[in-house]
Order: C-alpha cells, then structure tokens, then sequence
C-alpha cells in the first residue's frame, strides 16, 4: 500500500515539520509583540527543544507504525478476533497510541490536564475536518449511512461527557467509569451492528441466489482483506544458491534496518527521512520483537528473538516509573534490574537450544506480547518527554497548555492518521477512511480522558482537578462539538453523498477555528468584565 506514495510522504513530512517550526516562531512573536529573546532562544534553549519535540514526534510515529501496531495485530490474529472487534479495539489503540499515551502523561499532574483536553480535542477537530474534508475533496464518495450515524452520535456523547467535566472544574471516580464504560459499549454496538448487518445480507442473498450465498459473501470478503504488501519482491532477489548463514550474519541482518535496494530507488527526501528514522528503527529492532502472522516464518529469527528474551525485560524495568522498580533490591542484594538479566538470559539460553533457525517454535506468539508491552513503554517514555518539552515551551514563549495541546501536540499526532487516511482514500477506500476519522478519535477521547483520570485516582487522589485555561477551553470545546454538528446535519442532506463543497466547507471551518483560537489565546477576542 505504500510502495506509491513514499515520495509524497517524506515531501509532506517536511512541509508539516516546517510548518511547525515556524508556527513555534510565529507564535513567540505574536505574543509579546517584540522579540525579548535571541533569535535561538534563551542560551539556544528552546530552538534545540522545538528540535528534539520534532524527532520526538518521529520517533513516536515509527514506533506506533513498525512496532506497536504490528504485534496488535498478531494478537488479534492469536486471539481469533473478528476485524471489527479489533478494529474497535487494538487497532484503533494502535492508531491512537501516540494520543494515549501522551494524554496519560499529561493527566499526571493537574498543571498539565489542560494540554491533554487541549491536543484530544484539537487532534478531533483536526481530523473531523481536516482529514475528513481532504478526503471528500480527493475522492468524493457516498457514506455509509449506518455506521457515520453510528459513530457521530457516540462521538458527540463523548465530547458532552468531557465538556461537562471541563465545567464543573473536576473528575470524579464516576465519570471516568462511565468513560471507559461508554468505550465498550460503543464496541458492543459495533459488534451488534455487524453481526444484524451480516444476517440481513445472507437472508437477502439467500432469497435472491439460493444456495450461493456463502460463495458470495467470501468473495466479498476477500476483496475487503485483500490489502495485503504486495510490493514486497524478496522473492525476485532470493540467489539460486542458498548458503548456510553463522549465527552472528542471521543476527546482524536482522538488526540491519536499511535495505539498500529500496535506498537506491527511492527520492532523496526519502532518504533524509530514513537516514533520521535509522538510530531509532536499530535500538527498536534490538529491544521490541515483532510477530507478523502475514508471513511463513511469522518474523521468527533465532538469535535476535532470543536476545529479545534479555534486553526487552531490561527495558521494562528500566522504563516503568523511570527505573524506579529496576533499582530496587531484593533482600538487600541484587537489584531487580540483575534479577532479570539473569531470568532472561537463561530463558533465552534454553530457546536459543531448543529451536532451529527455520522454524518457530509453538509459543513463538508470545513474542507479539512482549513486543507490545516493550512498544508501549517506549511510546510512554517519548511520550513524556513531549509533555515536558511542551511545558518548558509554553514558559519560554508564555503559551497555555491549551494552545501548544491543540496545535503542535494534535498535529505531530495527527500526522500519521491524516498520511494512512488520504492513501486509503486515493487507492479507492474512502469510505474506510472517512469512518476512521470518527471511528479512532472516539478510542481517543473515552479511553484517553477516562483511563488517565482513573490511573492519576490509583496513585491516592480522590478526584483529578481540571484547570481550564478560560475562555480558550470553551473555544475549543465549542469547535468541535459544531464540526460534529455540521457534519451530522449536512451529510444526510446530501444523502450522505459527500462532494468536494463539503470538503472545502470542512477546511474552511478549521481554519476560521485556528484563527479565532489564537486570537482567544493572544487576548485579541477576550469576555468584558463587568
């Protein structure tokens, strides 16, 4: 699905990071009207952040697409799921993951609340206009009327919970149950939904084709799934004569993240996008396994995945809580972190003994979990970061949590999501992709919002106090539940018949929300005060 628009991606990229960059300048300007500090910034301090946020977002982009999503998906595949059960629950958290996490993080400390409910809503906002009305305008296409309804009418509850919750101040234990209880039953509606949908269809093929319905149903079926990397030609290049490969080659081209046949066919923006991407795809080809059920072998290497035994438990515990639990000792003796090398070199030593190079082994499956908790705690720890940079750019350039959320932190997350959606689009799925637009962002607002408050309630507070910052919290609310609105009204006007007008309409609403937001944020549109 890639193999057409690498080009294009890497251009995009770039004009986003500019874009960025220079929204980070322009709104240091903006706001104090002449430049107090160097050009730099204060010691080159905040240039060197904005830098460090931009690879941050890359590497929370790899991550979540090479890595996190992936072992998801190999999950879904071992737990037999059907594609809407995962599609409404790993996947969308893999889409969702660079969003999750960073809005965990965020809901840790009360002071940075705000920049969750801002980048959550501002990444909506953004999608539900943006990325939906670019996809009218690619491709314009009939809704599926069922399933926009469906989702819209899920999304505005969500976006009711929460704008309550932003005016009463606070969270309580209640509201972030009836959050993650409102998740799943949006997912048990999507599962009935699918299942009415699909019995209706046999009835009806059975009465107008009786005894070929199933015939027809698979055949649909297999042109839905049939997105599969067709573009991988390994074949083509296998030598005619094999050679017996030493432990150490096996390990070092599996730890190889550059294959120099795609660097010599690709464009020179691809190659300044890879050549930033090569550090982070090696330390996470070293320390996260990855499943792919996709291929024979199921990615199955001997003795990268027996070192993956030793490092990724490693970066466990040296991750959670900052490697608070790896430091600690047990008894008095050895540290936890110790404990563990030694449990997993000897786990690895018993695999790397018991298995072959060619073929898996029976619980080879259980790679794709540890893959997943080791994804997880590396997005968490950029994640972090992000929230950290953030804050130390909101005091150098006297930005809210509530603009820098809804403005760099909703576009690097967004990235991704806007990049996947208009491929899907151009390839002749914009349906898919247009229910993604509202589909995902549900996952992000309930589970983002409810889990975080709950894990801050876990650590001993009673309830999660939220701090808006004035009027520019009620703008952003106010935004998203009329692009919502707009678009539930409009579209079954049009018989869900959406054209390039409505994506044109959809652009233009983003932009006069931007504009207002920031001059809300710069006192230009502010409430009298009596």
């Amino acid at each position: 699905m890639a193999s057409g628009w690498l080009g294009p991606q890497g251009l995009l990229s770039w004009l986003c990071v500019l874009l960025m960059a220079e929204t980070a300048s322009g709104t240091r300007s903006l706001s104090m009207g002449t430049p107090q500090f160097p050009v730099a910034g204060v010691g080159g301090i905040p240039m060197v952040d904005v830098l460090w946020l931009l690879y941050l977002f890359l590497v929370l982009g790899v991550t979540a697409a090479k890595f996190f999503c992936p072992n998801l998906s190999a999950i879904a595949t071992t737990l037999k799921l059907s594609h809407n059960v995962a599609g409404v629950t790993f996947l969308a958290f893999g889409n969702g993951a660079p969003d999750i996490f960073s809005a965990l993080v965020a809901f840790s400390d009360p002071r940075t609340a705000s920049l969750a409910i801002g980048a959550l809503f501002g990444a909506g906002v953004l999608v539900t206009t943006v990325v939906a009305g670019g996809i009218a305008i690619l491709r314009p296409f009939e809704a599926a009327s069922r399933p926009f309804l469906r989702d819209i009418a899920f999304y505005m509850t969500a976006v009711f919970l929460t704008f309550m919750a932003l005016y009463l101040g606070r969270v309580t234990l209640a509201w972030a149950l009836a959050c993650l209880g409102l998740y799943v039953f949006y997912v048990l509606t999507v599962v009935l939904c699918t299942w009415i949908y699909q019995w209706q269809r046999r009835r009806s093929l059975v009465f107008s084709t009786p005894g070929t319905p199933e015939l027809l149903s698979d055949s649909d079926e297999d042109h839905m799934s049939s997105n599969t990397n067709s573009y991988d030609y390994g074949d083509e290049y296998r030598p005619l004569f094999s050679y017996q490969e030493t432990t150490l080659q096996t390990l070092a081209r599996a730890l190889n993240p550059l294959d120099y046949r795609r660097w010599r066919s690709q464009s020179v923006s691809w190659r300044v996008l890879k050549v930033l991407k090569l550090p982070v795809e090696f330390l996470l080809l070293l320390t996260v396994p990855v499943v792919d059920p996709d291929k024979d072998d199921r990615n199955w290497n001997r003795p990268l995945n027996c070192l993956h035994l030793v490092v990724s438990p490693l970066v466990v515990v040296l991750t959670l809580q900052s490697g608070a639990y790896g430091l600690y000792e047990i008894g008095g003796l050895l540290p936890v972190w110790a404990v563990v090398v030694i449990a997993g070199t000897g786990l690895a030593s018993v695999t790397f003994f018991a298995t072959s190079n060619r073929n898996p082994p029976r619980l080879h499956w259980l790679f794709a979990f540890l893959g997943f908790l080791t994804s997880a705690l590396w997005i968490n720890a950029a994640a972090t970061e992000v929230v950290n940079i953030l804050r130390s750019l909101g005091v150098v350039f006297q930005l809210s949590n509530t603009v820098l959320g809804l403005t760099l932190l909703a576009w690097g997350n967004s990235i991704g999501d806007a990049f996947s959606d208009f491929t899907l689009a151009r390839q002749g799925y914009p349906r898919m992709a247009f229910s993604a637009c509202f589909g995902g962002i549900i996952f992000n607002m309930l589970v983002g919002v409810g889990l975080g408050c709950l894990l801050q309630m876990a650590r001993g507070s009673a309830e999660v106090k939220l701090e808006p910052d004035g009027l520019l919290g009620w703008v952003l609310a106010g935004a998203l539940g009329l692009s919502l609105a707009f678009s539930l009204v409009t579209v079954p006007l049009q018989c869900f018949q959406l054209s390039k007008a409505y994506g044109i309409c959809l652009l233009l609403f983003y932009t006069t929300f931007l504009v207002v937001a920031l001059l809300t944020e710069f006192g230009v549109i502010h409430l009298k005060t009596v």
